[in-house]
């Protein structure tokens, strides 16, 4: 009996232990975080966190909202070109990054439950992004959803895998 209530405890452990990474990656329920500070806490955006920085975004972003973000984890900058992060940050690119991060924000507060009905979302850029779902997945252009409704006081994450771009032509 002892031998039981011990694997029982272990297993919930267990679990917990499985199922903590993910908030702890991307943050939990923060309604009294920003979208900028609750990206900070998460310790997996600290690309963007930079590029919103470069940009001269942040103040943008910690603004009264509400904002929906599609935020790429570190991850999916790292996917990009090498040298390509590096070449965005510089002040000379400046309009070209700003420009790239707006493309990632619709204006207003977007649940999931809210996206799923959708085929597009202007953003704040103002191209529109394609919302889609391939086999099962939310897609936002060619970004799957990895993570959804992490709330914040001026809006909503959705994280994804990969940067999505606008047409800079």
């Amino acid at each position: 009996m002892r031998k039981s209530s011990l694997l029982s405890i272990a297993a919930a452990l267990v679990a917990f232990l499985v199922a903590a990474p993910a908030e702890a990656q991307y943050g939990h329920k923060s309604d009294r975080l920003d979208i900028v500070e609750t990206a900070i806490q998460a310790g997996s955006f600290n690309t963007l966190v930079a590029a919103v920085k470069a940009a001269g975004l942040v103040e943008t972003l910690k603004g009264d909202g509400p904002f929906t973000v599609f935020a790429p984890t570190d991850e999916a900058f790292a996917k990009l070109p090498a040298g390509t992060v590096e070449d965005l940050l510089k002040p000379e690119n400046i309009e070209k990054l700003q420009a790239i991060l707006t493309y990632h924000v619709v204006p207003g507060k977007v649940l999931a439950k809210d996206v799923a009905g959708l085929s597009r979302a202007e953003t704040v850029q103002g191209q529109a992004l394609r919302i889609s779902i391939k086999n099962g997945t939310p897609m936002v252009d060619n970004a799957r959803v990895i993570k959804t409704d992490i709330m914040t006081e001026n809006g909503v994450i959705h994280v994804i895998d990969a940067v999505v771009l606008p047409n800079l032509e």
